[in-house]
Parts: structure tokens; C-alpha cells; sequence
């Protein structure tokens, strides 16, 4: 059997951990040979996984690291930007994916799955690119091969050094980026996948709705907008309430974070640290609750 081809997440945050952060954080653990890389001055959370790892550093540094290895100058006064940076982490942190197959890049407002039940390595020796979403790149979860040319890839992006020195956020992960892969990606199917076939870097990349983001625009398994209303960890396992017999790679709460959760007073940081060491939870619109 092949070995499992190592991948390394890259994920810089700063200001402050989310309230979840206990939960994410298990949902890493539970994927054991999968290592998560963060950079970031809001500490090192106790009872780190083995497979997570902190670099601490101060936002100004980050930035100045960031700026010399590209050769800009990346000075953005809010944090967010750095969403723009993603297309180019696994450039700027080359040094730190000596020896992974893939790097990643992602965000914080998600729990996992299974991760290697998704991306199983037969699925891996595919396409240098997989995104879970069918027509952009997936800023949340999106993994990339660990060569030079994808790494470099970003730098295809029209105007991309005046795009990451200002102060605008661009979307340039799910934009511009998206846009080296999915041409024409409003054409109908048939023709969407006919001038695909035209694109190298297309051709070489898998993209698949994954259905880990509810309550957006992109319609669920049967076409429908009748979403699942609680999702269900157990020991590693993803599931919801509306498609029982299917497991999902990661679930993406960013609709309930900036609607149904906020404004609501935070759960105490013990409660969640609790909720953590349980063997199973419920994600909901009501928050984060234990599964019995």
C-alpha cells in the first residue's frame, strides 16, 4: 500500500483565539498524521495536540517576513488581509514543508472530520490542486501540492504585488486565484468543462463540492436550500441531522459565527475546555452543546 503523502496546513491568526478554539484544536488531534502550522501572538493553548504546532510571533514580524520574502511591502493594518495572503503561504513558509506532499491553507471557524477518509492517498496522486467547492477555490480548506510551480502559482495573478500591498481586501484566494483554474466558471456545465480542458492548471485540479458550508448560496446535496440544522462530532466522525448515513471531511460555521451566534454573550472558556474532552458534541445554531 502507498504511504499517505504528508501534509502541513498553514494558517497565520492574530489578535485573539476563538471562543472554539478547544474544539478545533481536538478535531486536529483526531487527525494525527496531518500537521497544522499556526503563526500567531495569542499564546500557546494548553494541552497543544502533537500534530499542531504554534511559532510565536508578533503581527508587525510576521509582516515584515512576509514582505522580505516576497519582496513587497506587505503592511496591511488589518489582520484580515491576510486572507489575501493565502495563495502565497506555501512560498513565503517554503522552509517550514521540507519533506510534506502538500501544504494548506485554511481558516479557524471549521470542526474536522476525517480528514484522510476525503483525501485518501489514491484520491491524493490525482491533481496538484483540491478544492472543496465545484467553481472557486475553497478559502477555508483548499490543499496544494508542494512543488515550486504551485507554489509559485499565485504570482500568475494579475497585478498581484499592488494587490497585496494595499490596504483593500480583495478575495484574492477565492478570486483572483480561483480564476488561474476555472475559466469562464458562469459558462453553462458542458461548456464550463470543455474550455476547462484548455487549462493546464485546471486540468490538474480537482474541484468538488464537498458540502461542508450551509446556509449559503451554493444549494445542498439534492438541490435543494434545506440545510442540516445540527452537526455531530464523535470521536472524529462528522455527520448532521439531514444526511445521517454520509461523513463529511469538515463542517464551516462562518454563516451561524457572523449570524445566529453573534451578539450572543460568549460561553464560559471552562465550559468549552470541558465540552473539548468530551467524546462527542453538537454543533447547532445555538452554539456548541454536548452530544448524549
Amino acid at each position: 500500500m502507498a504511504e499517505a503523502p504528508r501534509i502541513c496546513f498553514l494558517i497565520p491568526y492574530f489578535g485573539r483565539w476563538p471562543f472554539w478554539m478547544p474544539l478545533f484544536l481536538e478535531s486536529c488531534r483526531r487527525n494525527p498524521d496531518i500537521d497544522w502550522l499556526l503563526f500567531s501572538d495569542c499564546g500557546v493553548p494548553e494541552g497543544l495536540p502533537e500534530n499542531v504546532r504554534v511559532e510565536p510571533i508578533d503581527y508587525a514580524s510576521y509582516c515584515a517576513q512576509v514582505s522580505a520574502r516576497l519582496g513587497i511591502n506587505f503592511a496591511p493594518e488589518n489582520p484580515y488581509k491576510l486572507c489575501d495572503l493565502k495563495p502565497a503561504l506555501g512560498y513565503v513558509h517554503q522552509e517550514h514543508l521540507k519533506g510534506y506532499d502538500f501544504w494548506a491553507f485554511g481558516d479557524l471557524d471549521l470542526i474536522y472530520g476525517r480528514l484522510r477518509e476525503y483525501f485518501t492517498t489514491a484520491r491524493l496522486a490525482r491533481y496538484d490542486l483540491y478544492s472543496t467547492h465545484a467553481r472557486r477555490v475553497s478559502g477555508h480548506l483548499c490543499l496544494i501540492r508542494n512543488t515550486d510551480t504551485m507554489r509559485r502559482a499565485f504570482m500568475r495573478m494579475p497585478r498581484w504585488q499592488e494587490r497585496l500591498t494595499d490596504q483593500t481586501h480583495h478575495a484574492l484566494d477565492e478570486g483572483a486565484f480561483s480564476r488561474l483554474f476555472l475559466w469562464r466558471k458562469n459558462f453553462p456545465d458542458p461548456l464550463f468543462k470543455l474550455v476547462g480542458l484548455f487549462n493546464p492548471l485546471r486540468r490538474r485540479s480537482e474541484f468538488v463540492e464537498a458540502f461542508s458550508t450551509p446556509d449559503g448560496c451554493i444549494p445542498w446535496l439534492d438541490g435543494s436550500f434545506d440545510f442540516p440544522r445540527r452537526w455531530f462530532w464523535k470521536e472524529g466522525q462528522l455527520s448532521n441531522d439531514r444526511d445521517a448515513a454520509r461523513e463529511f471531511p469538515y463542517f464551516h460555521f462562518a454563516i451561524w459565527k457572523r449570524g445566529a451566534w453573534s451578539g450572543r454573550p460568549l460561553p464560559a472558556p471552562s465550559a468549552i475546555d470541558e465540552l473539548a474532552r468530551c467524546p462527542a458534541w453538537v454543533v447547532s445554531e445555538d452554539g456548541f452543546s454536548q452530544w448524549t
